[in-house]
C-alpha cells in the first residue's frame, strides 16, 4: 500500500468527498487509518451535483461515516464554467488526448475551470475541522490532473498548509493519500483497500449514467482498463 505524500495527523479527519474515484479511495484510507469525523460534499451548482451527492451519501452509509451536503449556490452564479452552465458544451476528450497538454491544459481546462473552487472548499473543510477538533482535511488529488490543474498539485497542498498554520492557528492540516498516484494506481489501491468503487460518480454530467465522453469519464475509463478492472467495475457498479 502506498504511503501518503505527506503525513496524516492522528485523529478523525474531515474528508472532502465529491463521490468520484479519488475522493472515494481517500475516504476509505482515512476510515481505516485515522477515522473520519465528517465527510463533506459540496453543491456549487455543478451539473452532476445530485449524482455526486447521492454517490457520496451511499459511500458514507456503507462505511458508517457521518455525511453533510454543503450548498454553495453563489459559486455557480458568478462562474461561467461549462461545469455549472447548463447548455454550454462540455469539451469531449478521448484516451489518446489525455496526456497531450495542448488539449488538457489549454481550452479543455479553461472550459471546466471553476475559479478558486478548491481554495474555497479546503477552507470550508478547515473551518469544520477546527470546530470539530479534527486535525486534518483529507482531499482527493492525483498526479494526472495535477499536470492540468494547479489546485491539484503538491505545491497547492504545501501553500494551503502554510496558510492553515495561520488561519486555524496551526490546528488543521491538509492531507492526501493519492497525491503522487496516477488514476490507474488509484484504482488498484482502491481495490486493495476495498474502497466503495462501485458507487463512484465521476462524470461531469448528471445524466442516467456516465457519458463516457467528457475528460473525467475518459480518465476513469482509461484508469479502470489500465488496472485490468473494466469487467469487474461494470459488473459491480451501482448507479446512484
Amino acid at each position: 500500500m502506498s504511503a501518503p505524500a505527506q503525513p496524516v495527523p492522528a485523529g478523525p479527519a474531515i474528508v472532502l468527498l465529491s463521490g468520484g474515484l479519488d475522493s472515494a479511495v481517500n475516504l476509505k484510507r482515512a476510515v481505516d487509518e485515522t477515522g473520519v469525523a465528517l465527510a463533506l460534499t459540496f453543491d456549487y451548482g455543478q451539473r452532476a451535483a445530485a449524482r455526486e451527492a447521492a454517490a457520496a451519501a451511499s459511500m458514507c452509509r456503507q462505511l458508517g461515516v457521518r455525511h453533510r451536503l454543503v450548498p454553495l449556490p453563489w459559486l455557480a452564479e458568478i462562474c461561467q464554467s461549462a461545469l455549472v452552465t447548463q447548455g454550454k458544451p462540455l469539451p469531449k476528450v478521448d484516451a489518446s488526448q489525455l496526456d497531450d497538454p495542448r488539449v488538457t491544459s489549454g481550452e479543455t481546462a479553461e472550459e471546466v475551470w471553476v475559479p478558486n473552487r478548491n481554495g474555497v472548499l479546503v477552507n470550508i473543510g478547515a473551518a469544520f475541522a477546527e470546530c470539530l477538533g479534527a486535525p486534518s482535511v483529507v482531499v482527493g488529488f492525483n498526479a494526472e490532473e495535477a499536470a492540468t490543474f494547479p489546485d491539484n498539485t503538491a505545491d497547492f497542498v504545501a501553500a494551503a498548509n502554510a496558510a492553515l498554520q495561520l488561519s486555524t492557528r496551526g490546528k488543521v492540516s491538509l492531507a492526501c493519500y493519492t497525491q503522487d498516484l496516477s488514476k490507474a494506481e488509484i484504482v488498484r489501491l482502491g481495490r486493495e483497500v476495498k474502497a466503495p468503487l462501485p458507487l463512484i460518480w465521476s462524470c461531469y454530467l448528471g445524466g442516467s449514467d456516465h457519458c463516457w465522453g467528457c475528460e473525467s469519464c475518459a480518465r476513469l475509463e482509461r484508469a479502470v482498463r489500465s488496472a485490468g478492472a473494466w469487467e469487474w467495475f461494470h459488473a459491480q457498479r451501482v448507479v446512484p
